[in-house]
């Protein structure tokens, strides 16, 4: 995938996203990139749990974008999280810094802190703050394999009209092995089959009211 190809396009609430040609698919719904990340991996994914420290893993660190929402969230409830992004094809910097997103985050130091988040080494944790540690690891979704280790999961792969093994019984093996019991998997896809694929391997799953331009998405528990 050359993500260099790839167009900057503005969504319905102001914010930008990304356009792949080649398939003809966005990173964000063209509905508004911010509300729904903010919509799906913040408000049901984030505060949908009330412990101090939190350990995400993000499938599909893409932009960004994620990641900067819930470090700032981090900041205004003064939880520590600890983040950890999979991404297989990178965006390089000089595409990711004409996303505006910054601009939306109300925290002095928004800018430079998705700048490190970008231009930091791949495979190193990093302390971003007294609140919020990072490490980005590239590879393909396929390869994960992780121990049970994680509060919550954001799965924001890409869709699975042009990615349809993304979301299929294999890769939520993945994602329920690496949860901990308890772990919670948000995502904004709402597909019977994916719901039907999550329950296969043990989550208890609920439907929720969706983002803009979507009647429903996905929360996944992990049982005690």
């Amino acid at each position: 995938m050359d993500v260099r190809q790839h167009q900057i396009q503005p969504t319905a609430d102001g914010s930008n996203t990304l356009f792949m040609p080649g398939l003809g698919e966005t990173y964000h719904s063209k509905h508004g990139a911010l509300q729904e990340a903010l919509h799906v991996f913040i408000q049901a994914g984030f505060h949908a749990t009330t412990t101090e420290s939190l350990r995400i893993l993000e499938i599909g660190w893409g932009t960004g974008l994620n990641a900067l929402l819930t470090w700032a969230e981090a900041h205004k409830t003064q939880r520590k999280v600890s983040y950890t992004g999979i991404e297989a094809y990178p965006v390089p910097w000089d595409l990711a810094q004409t996303m505006n997103y910054p601009q939306w985050v109300d925290i002095d130091g928004s800018a430079e802190l998705f700048e490190q988040m970008h231009l930091m080494p791949w495979g190193e944790k990093q302390e971003l703050d007294a609140h919020f540690s990072l490490e980005k690891q590239q590879m393909l979704f396929e390869e994960i394999r992780f121990d049970p280790q994680f509060d919550m999961i954001y799965f924001d792969a890409f869709g699975a009209r042009v990615q349809p093994w993304l979301w299929e019984q294999p890769i939520f093996e993945k994602m329920y092995a690496a949860l901990v019991d308890g772990g919670v998997l948000v995502t904004y896809a709402a597909k019977g089959s994916v719901r039907r694929a999550m329950i296969e391997v043990g989550f208890l799953v609920e439907r929720l009211p969706g983002p803009p331009g979507k009647r429903e998405m996905l929360r996944a528990i992990k049982p005690i």
